[in-house]
């Protein structure tokens, strides 16, 4: 890995950590010698936008859990997610505050009963918002990587999805499958 870009595998952030209670992120810069932080910009009930109705099996406009976070590596941010819950699920527990979640919110989500088992993730490119240009201290014109996960529990029932809006030019997605 050279300079500011990043190699990054979905795995940590979709099991319950077992061992230390500390932050998932965090853990897996600090393994590449980096740091890695996050803020919560964002976090409590808003109307489901319609990709995210969709894939949550809710109306377009019920409301929904969200956390907005913008992950920083090295100081730099480098990533913008919007993680959205079923109200069911998430609604008046600490999923819906801005405060750092003990163990994490996969933990939390554990705890409450609801485990994902199965991920289905869909990668994109396309332009940058104002928004996330500023955020992401973008130049005019510079794309975005759009990574949107659907976590499933063993019933097939929709407990998260995950909007991520990355540069491309600081990202390296990786992913390892074991077939049999």
């Amino acid at each position: 890995m050279g300079g500011s870009e990043w190699v990054s595998t979905s795995v940590p952030y979709l099991a319950e950590p077992s061992g230390a209670r500390g932050d998932v992120w965090a853990a897996e810069a600090a393994g590449e010698g980096r740091r890695g932080s996050q803020r919560i910009a964002e976090a409590g009930e808003v109307a489901a936008p319609e990709a995210v109705a969709e894939l949550l099996g809710v109306p377009v406009g019920q409301h929904v859990v969200t956390r907005r976070r913008i992950m920083y590596l090295d100081d730099e941010p480098c990533e913008l997610t919007d993680t959205y819950y079923p109200l069911g699920i998430a609604g008046g527990t600490a999923l819906a505050g801005t405060a750092k979640i003990r163990g994490g919110a996969i933990r939390l989500l554990a705890e409450l009963g609801h485990v994902g088992v199965r991920v289905r993730e869909d990668i994109t490119a396309r332009p940058a918002t104002r928004h996330e240009q500023e955020k992401l201290w973008l130049t005019s014109g510079e794309p975005v990587l759009q990574l949107t996960r659907l976590t499933l529990d063993a019933s097939d029932r929709p407990i998260q999805v995950d909007v991520m809006a990355m540069p491309p030019r600081r990202q390296k997605l990786r992913y390892e499958m074991r077939i049999g």
